[in-house]
C-alpha cells in the first residue's frame, strides 16, 4: 500500500513539528507562500509570530534562542526578504545563537536567470552560517531540516539558512521524519585529552594568582553548576565577558565584575597580573584583551573550548582543553586541589574601591545634576529584585546596562556582543518574551537604536508582548559621540540627534508610556511600568554629554583604563 504524498511545504511543517518547534517569527510573500498556506493547518501547533520586518524576525529568533536554549526560527520570503535577514545571521554566527532561517526562493527552473525576487542566499550566507543549503526537491526537505536543527544546536550553536525552492514546497513526496545525530566529518563535541586535563589541574593546584575568564560557552554548554563548583572548590576569582555575564551570579563573592573596554578595573588589571588565567567557553574578543602585544604575558593559559579553531586564534595558549565546558569544567573539579587563594582576592579590593569611588557612586548615587543612566539600570535592576532579563541595544545604554544590571538566574543577558548590532534589542527583546514568558524582560535602548527597529513597535501591538522598554534618551548617538569627545577634539559630526515623541509614538501602538525628566519621578516611573500589565514604554532623559567609564582606549593595554575623560 503506498503512503499518502505531501507537497514539500507540508513536509516542512512536519519537520519543524518533529523538531520540537512552537514558536516561529516571520514575514510572508511571494517565494514563500506555499509555505505561509501550509502553516495555515499547522496554527495550533506553530505559532507564527508576524513581524514587520525581516530583520526583525532573525534578532526576535535570536532572543528566543538566547533565554530559552532552543533553536529559534525565522520564515521568509526570497530577495530582499531574505537578504534583511542577513544582520541577524551574521550577528547570530559571531554571538553562537542557535536560529535556522528558512527563506522562500525561485524555482529550480529559474535559478540563474535573474527572475524576480532571486538573490544568491547560499553564496551571501556561506561566510556568516555554520551551513547554508538549497532546498531544490520536495523529498529532501525531511532530510535538510533535521540536519539543519542538528548543525545549529550542536557544539558551538549558530545560525543555518535553508534556501527553499518554490518548486521544491510544491511538489509532492512521501515523508518519513528524520532523526539525526551524527555528521560525518563534522566533530561538535570533540574528545578531551586527559594528557591535556592533568597539565591543567597541575598548574592551577600550583598556582598563586588563577584568574577564571567566565565566557558564553558556559551558558550554552549549560554549565553554570559545574562552573560554580570549580571555582569554589579552586577558590578562584572570576571575570566575565558581556555574554557571560548571568553565567555565575553577581553577588557570588568570587565574582569580580566584567572584562573588558568597559568592564570594571579589578578584573582587567589582574589579567595582567595573574599566573595562571583559565579561559571557559569564551573567544578572547579584542574588546576583552585591548592590545595582544601586553595581553596577560606572564601567565600560563588554560582554554576550555568546544570550538578548536578559537584555540590559539588570538591570544598564545599553553593548555587547550576540547570539548563541552559542561564535561571539561566537571573533569578539572574531580581533581584539583580544594584551595584557599585569600591574599590574591582581597588584592581586588583596592580597585573595587578605586572604581567606586571615582567611577560608580558618581554614576549610581549622584548627589544632583540631570539623570545617569547607570543610576536608572540600577533602580530598574533593583526593582525587579535583579531576577529579569536583561536586553540591550548596542552604545552607551548597553555598556551601562551590563555594568550596573545584576543577575541571580542564568541566561539573563541578551545583547548583541560580536557584531555591536543597533536596533537588536526590540525585536530581541520581543523573542525573549516568547522564550521565556514566565520573566520579567527589561529592553534598555538608546534613542538611535529604538529608531532602527521602531516598528517592531506594531509587533508588540499585536502579539502583546509584555516587553518592558527602558529608553534613555540623551539626544545623542551617544557611544559616538563619547569617542569623538575623547579622540576627535569634540567635533560632533552628525551624532547629534533630533527625536520624535515617543509618548506619541506609543500610544499610536497602543503601549503604555511615561516620560521622566527628573530623579524624583524615577522610581514611580519604573514602579508604574513594572505594575502595568503588557508592554510599557519609560523614557527617561538622561544626561546629554554622559560617558561610559572606566575605559580602555582602543589600542591600550588591557589594564590600562581611564577613570575620567
Amino acid at each position: 500500500m503506498s503512503k499518502e504524498k505531501i507537497s514539500g511545504s507540508e513536509a516542512l511543517m512536519r519537520s519543524l513539528e518533529h523538531e520540537g518547534v512552537k514558536t516561529l517569527f516571520g514575514y510572508p510573500g511571494g517565494a514563500i507562500m506555499p509555505v505561509f498556506d501550509a502553516l495555515y493547518d499547522h496554527r495550533d501547533k506553530l505559532n507564527h509570530i508576524l513581524v514587520r520586518h525581516e530583520q526583525g524576525a532573525a534578532h526576535a529568533a535570536q532572543g528566543f534562542a538566547r533565554v530559552s536554549g532552543e533553536v529559534g526560527v525565522c520564515l521568509v520570503t526570497s530577495g530582499p526578504g531574505a537578504t534583511n535577514t542577513i544582520t541577524g545571521i551574521a550577528d547570530a554566527m559571531i554571538d553562537s545563537t542557535p536560529i535556522v532561517v528558512i527563506a522562500g526562493q525561485v524555482g529550480a527552473s529559474l535559478l540563474g536567470t535573474d527572475a524576480f525576487q532571486e538573490v544568491d542566499l547560499v553564496g551571501i550566507t556561506q561566510p556568516i552560517s555554520k551551513w547554508s543549503y538549497q532546498i531544490r526537491r520536495a523529498e529532501d526537505v525531511a532530510w535538510a531540516v533535521a540536519r539543519a536543527f542538528y548543525i545549529a544546536r550542536s557544539g558551538r550553536p549558530g545560525p543555518v539558512v535553508l534556501d527553499f525552492a518554490k518548486n521544491a514546497q510544491t511538489e509532492m513526496t512521501d515523508y518519513e521524519p528524520v532523526d539525526l545525530d551524527f555528521i560525518r566529518s563534522y566533530d561538535p563535541d570533540p574528545e578531551t585529552d586527559s594528557t591535556a586535563v592533568a597539565e591543567a589541574v597541575a598548574l592551577i593546584n600550583g598556582a598563586k594568582r588563577p584568574l577564571v575568564l567566565v565566557g558564553q560557552g558556559v551558558e550554552l554548554g549549560n554549565a553554570q553548576q559545574e562552573l560554580k563548583e570549580f571555582v569554589e572548590k579552586a577558590d578562584i576569582p572570576c571575570g566575565c565577558t558581556l555574554l557571560g555575564l548571568s553565567a555565575l551570579p553577581s553577588n557570588h563573592p568570587l565574582n569580580k565584575g566584567m572584562l573588558g573596554m568597559h568592564g570594571n578595573l579589578g578584573p582587567n588589571v589582574k589579567t595582567n597580573e595573574c599566573d595562571v588565567l583559565i579561559a571557559v567557553g569564551m573567544r578572547f574578543d579584542d574588546r576583552v584583551t585591548g592590545k595582544l602585544e601586553t595581553y596577560a604575558k606572564q601567565a600560563k593559559v588554560i582554554h576550555l573550548d568546544v570550538d578548536p579553531s578559537e584555540i590559539g586564534k588570538n591570544v598564545p595558549v599553553d593548555v587547550p582543553i576540547l570539548g563541552n565546558c559542561k564535561r571539561t569544567l566537571a573533569l578539572l573539579t574531580e581533581l584539583i586541589q580544594p584551595h584557599k587563594h585569600e591574599e590574591w582576592i582581597a588584592s581586588f579590593k583596592p580597585y573595587e574601591e578605586k572604581e567606586y569611588t571615582q567611577v560608580i557612586e558618581k554614576e549610581v548615587f549622584p548627589k544632583g545634576g540631570p539623570i545617569n543612566m547607570g543610576e536608572v539600570v540600577n533602580a530598574v535592576s533593583e526593582a525587579t529584585h535583579n531576577e529579569a532579563i536583561l536586553v540591550t541595544d548596542v552604545g552607551q545604554n548597553q555598556m551601562m546596562a551590563c555594568r550596573y544590571f545584576k543577575f541571580s538566574k542564568p541566561r539573563s543577558i541578551v545583547t548583541s556582543g560580536g557584531m555591536g548590532t543597533m536596533g537588536f534589542c526590540l525585536p530581541a527583546a520581543i523573542g525573549a518574551t516568547f522564550g521565556r514568558p514566565d520573566r520579567t524582560v527589561c529592553a534598555f535602548m538608546g534613542d538611535g537604536g529604538l529608531q532602527m527597529t521602531m516598528q517592531e513597535l506594531g509587533t508588540i501591538m499585536e502579539q502583546k508582548s509584555p516587553v518592558k522598554i527602558i529608553l534613555l534618551n540623551n539626544n545623542y548617538l551617544g557611544n559616538v559621540r563619547q569617542w569623538q569627545a575623547m579622540f576627535f577634539n569634540r567635533r560632533y559630526s552628525f551624532t547629534p540627534m533630533m527625536n520624535p515623541d515617543y509618548m506619541q509614538i506609543a500610544s499610536a501602538y497602543g503601549i503604555a508610556s511615561r516620560r521622566v525628566m527628573n530623579r524624583e519621578e524615577l522610581n514611580d516611573g519604573i514602579q508604574e511600568m513594572l505594575s502595568t500589565d503588557g508592554a510599557f514604554l519609560l523614557e527617561v532623559c538622561v544626561i546629554e554629554e554622559g560617558n561610559v567609564l572606566p575605559m580602555t582606549p582602543p589600542g591600550s593595554s588591557v589594564n590600562y583604563m581611564l577613570m575620567e575623560c
